[in-house]
């Protein structure tokens, strides 16, 4: 259940048409927030996302930024703001289908775009929200980051080395900022059956023995539910005493 004075504003998801995104997203409207989402190209899904959360009552609006472009995203954050008054929850969820690459191999410019989206994209969200947050009494920020900080993933540089910067900056928030009554804290993201994993699935990059090897790694056997994502998320946003923190939502991945 949303804190009370949550009931005044709403949760802005940057990438919020995203496979996980939109579920979080949902999850936040499920959970009493209004929502607005921020999304790139995918205009009809976040259309879409924002009709079925409109549907349970909840106000829901879409706003286009590539968080590229730190005008976009001060344009989109004023936006939502003027459109629901305040934003009280900030969740990051943005971020391109990750190709799964060596290190040694990796292209210089996807390496570029992925710290362009994931750390300078995610720079630029808390830069244009942060004065409003402090300005309105606190609020939260929450990022979805990779459960492969525990167990590194091979060929999944390009999603957890620039998580691994986000997290760094996780913290940094939630030590500058929560005398501000701001926290900041982390979903670390498994192998969940939504987005990035499907698409990578329907390329073959994913085959049978790759299934067999990871399966091996995970204590609940089965892969997760963006669903269970948001219900993380919403947790972390809602606990006014837990900040600086991560939650593993990954079936015990590594252990």
């Amino acid at each position: 259940m949303m804190q009370k004075a949550w009931m005044d504003g709403a949760t802005i998801v940057f990438g919020g048409s995203g496979g996980i995104g939109q579920e979080v997203a949902k999850c936040f409207g499920r959970a009493g927030s209004d929502v607005a989402i921020v999304y790139r190209s995918k205009q009809t899904v976040a259309e879409r996302v924002a009709a079925e959360i409109a549907s349970g009552g909840r106000k829901a609006t879409c706003h286009a930024a590539d968080v590229r472009d730190p005008a976009q995203v001060q344009a989109a954050v004023d936006a939502a703001i003027a459109a629901h008054g305040r934003i009280h929850t900030v969740v990051w969820a943005a971020g391109p289908v990750v190709e799964q690459v060596m290190l040694a191999e990796t292209p210089a410019a996807l390496w570029r775009n992925s710290i362009e989206v994931e750390v300078h994209g995610f720079l630029h969200a808390v830069q244009a929200t942060l004065p409003h947050l402090r300005a309105r009494g606190g609020g939260s920020y929450v990022h979805l980051g990779s459960a492969g900080h525990v167990w590194w993933p091979p060929k999944d540089g390009l999603s957890v080395v620039p998580k691994a910067a986000n997290e760094a900056l996780i913290k940094g928030i939630a030590k500058e900022e929560g005398r501000h009554n701001i926290r900041a804290n982390s979903v670390l993201v498994g192998v969940i059956e939504a987005g990035m994993f499907l698409e990578l699935l329907r390329r073959g990059v994913f085959d049978e023995k790759w299934t067999e090897e990871t399966q091996k790694l995970l204590c609940i056997k089965r892969w997760g539910k963006p669903e269970e994502i948001g219900d993380a998320a919403v947790f972390l946003a809602t606990n006014g005493y837990v900040t600086g923190q991560q939650i593993n939502v990954s079936g015990g991945f590594g252990i």
